[in-house]
């Protein structure tokens, strides 16, 4: 946590808004912040450097534009070791623009240093490039520029990038295998169906003209035959419901879609839900712990939930408490809260140690979720070769009940 005196420079250093006073223009600030997301995602900013639109030319066909998440994590890192070092914001970022090894992401920095030196906050800068910065990074840097205590935001953001990036590795690492079981046992069990099965079709015709064929031998030849005269329409319209499914995830109710079908997966739905909780109560904590009013604090942590519906809920919540409401009320009725946080959070409102209680719940349920996590992935593997095997078993059963009839026959 920064020291009380690296808040006031910072303040300086960042633009940022009067609502901190009371006056809190929520509807414009939403309203200019939805602006600036739109154009930095189509490209058409009036006053974006040259510099940038000539590295998103280069990216059209290439990976220049990308820039990967551990880069990004050690340059929000030493911004945040330069602020604390007392160097001003526009001279840190001129410094990381010039010593960034990535031609686009030093371009990306120097057009947010030119922002901020016209008057944008940090976070509106951001904003302008989200092919680099999401809305969670944007979220979290608001609310470091508005509470000041931007140092120990971009420390945490960092550290919840490289958090997120080893949970990946581990992640992929652990399925890797059973993901090339799975694609080795359906292109077995593919080669089986449509080049093997049909060769038992002409064997199999005596029983099926006596109706004598299994019903589950029927069902195998009929989809060896779907496949062979079908197949390639089959993958053709795959691919087409591919491509469809990824352009309506580009809208707002796509988006929508996409986060409630999240929170309904088995087993990964749950772990997803905890993880966004968890971010919630962590920034809504340090906000708090900063001073900053709780109606404020949460408008600006609902954005870093990263799902739209618990963020709706907790922008529900505000208004409820308005009107006298506590906090844990409207979440308790949302549906979406564990009954466990709700709990702790309406007894941190009796005792007035909310900020306090609400970092500890993060702390509890990072720490559970991991477990979670590390417990599915381990049941990942022996799920898959399962799924292989019974699928095979099927086929195998499938051919052979025929034989052993017609075995029985002759004998």
């Amino acid at each position: 946590m920064p020291s009380a005196t690296s808040a006031p420079r910072n303040r300086a250093a960042v633009p940022t808004s009067p609502g901190r006073n009371g006056q809190r223009r929520k509807m414009s600030d939403e309203a200019n912040l939805r602006k600036e997301k739109e154009a930095g995602r189509r490209g058409k900013r009036s006053s974006t450097s040259g510099a940038v639109a000539k590295g998103a030319s280069k990216g059209l066909f290439g990976s220049k534009r990308k820039v990967r998440s551990q880069l990004l994590a050690t340059t929000l890192s030493q911004m945040a070791d330069l602020l604390e070092s007392g160097v001003p914001l526009l001279r840190t970022l001129e410094v990381l623009s010039r010593q960034s090894s990535h031609p686009y992401l030093s371009e990306v920095l120097d057009d947010i240093r030119q922002q901020v030196s016209e008057g944008a906050t940090l976070d509106a800068a951001f904003a302008r490039h989200p092919d680099v910065f999401n809305d969670l990074m944007i979220s979290m840097v608001r609310a470091g520029g508005e509470g000041g205590f931007l140092e120990d935001v971009l420390k945490r953001t960092a550290m919840f990038i490289e958090e997120q990036e080893d949970l990946k590795a581990r992640v992929v690492g652990a399925v890797t295998y059973p993901i090339l079981l799975g694609i080795a046992g359906f292109t077995a069990t593919t080669v089986l169906i449509v080049f093997f099965v049909p060769k038992f079709s002409e064997l199999f015709d005596r029983l099926r003209q006596r109706g004598e064929l299994p019903s589950l031998t029927i069902g195998l030849l009929g989809l060896s035959d779907f496949l062979r005269a079908y197949g390639l329409f089959v993958v053709v319209a795959l691919v087409a419901l591919a491509f469809w499914l990824r352009n309506q995830l580009k809208t707002e109710r796509g988006l929508e879609l996409r986060d409630r079908l999240k929170l309904k997966v088995p087993l990964a739905g749950k772990i997803y839900l905890n993880l966004a909780v968890a971010r919630f109560c962590r920034v809504l904590g340090t906000l708090l712990n900063n001073g900053v009013p709780i109606l404020h604090a949460l408008e600006i942590s609902s954005d870093s939930t990263g799902n739209r519906m618990l963020s709706t809920a907790i922008r529900q919540a505000a208004e409820n408490i308005t009107s006298g409401e506590s906090l844990s009320q409207p979440l308790a009725a949302c549906g979406l809260f564990p009954g466990t946080v709700v709990e702790m959070i309406s007894v941190a409102e009796e005792s007035n140690n909310l900020e306090k209680v609400l970092v500890e719940i993060s702390n509890g349920i990072e720490r559970r979720t991991q477990r979670q996590l590390d417990l599915m992935v381990r049941l990942l593997e022996p799920m898959m070769l399962l799924v292989m095997a019974s699928v095979i078993l099927v086929v195998v059963i499938a051919l052979l009940l025929p034989v052993f009839q017609m075995s029985a026959t002759i004998g």
